[in-house]
């Protein structure tokens, strides 16, 4: 528990997230949360196979984009500790998104006429402050200006999410 609050922290832009060393159940943990988690916010949007295949090419983007920015900067050591960082602030996010998903539906029961705005204006915030915390664990990792970091947790954003959404529509 404390690991996970440490890693929690750092969502708040608290803690220095290359400090953080995880033990390999704590990640595998990490990536079953994040994979169900997944599945279950895609599924209360759309059909749950197609769900389940999204969030599958999600988290198969995820391992691969990670990889391939720390081949590319040389820093192979780091992949368990990056990705772990990544994940557990998505976990987070991904709840919260589980939490508006279900505001948006007693919105919906309770017929709120600015139910759509809340609901743009949630996920507006959400994606905003996981870009930034992408960003930070980007700085924090390769000491890259605050621009080019939001650069990379941008393309990390399109690489993980868009990607698989866009191969799922065709």
């Amino acid at each position: 528990m404390k690991l996970l609050l440490a890693y929690l922290s750092s969502c708040w832009f608290i803690k220095d997230p290359t400090e953080l060393v995880p033990p390999k159940s704590f990640m595998w943990k990490n990536v079953t949360f994040y994979f169900i988690s997944g599945c279950i916010v895609e599924g209360l949007i759309a059909d749950p196979a197609d769900g389940t295949l999204e969030v599958t090419g999600r988290t198969i983007m995820a391992f691969t984009t990670v990889a391939l920015l720390l081949l590319l900067e040389k820093k192979w050591e780091y992949y368990s500790r990056l990705y772990t960082s990544i994940f557990v602030c998505e976990n987070f996010i991904m709840t919260l998104a589980v939490l508006a998903e279900i505001l948006d539906l007693w919105l919906v029961m309770k017929h709120y006429p600015y139910r759509e705005e809340i609901a743009i204006g949630g996920a507006v915030f959400l994606v905003t402050w996981y870009i930034a915390i992408v960003s930070y664990i980007f700085r924090r990792f390769f000491a890259y200006p605050v621009s080019v970091s939001v650069i990379y947790a941008f393309g990390y954003f399109v690489m993980t999410y868009g990607i698989p959404m866009l191969l799922m529509d065709i």
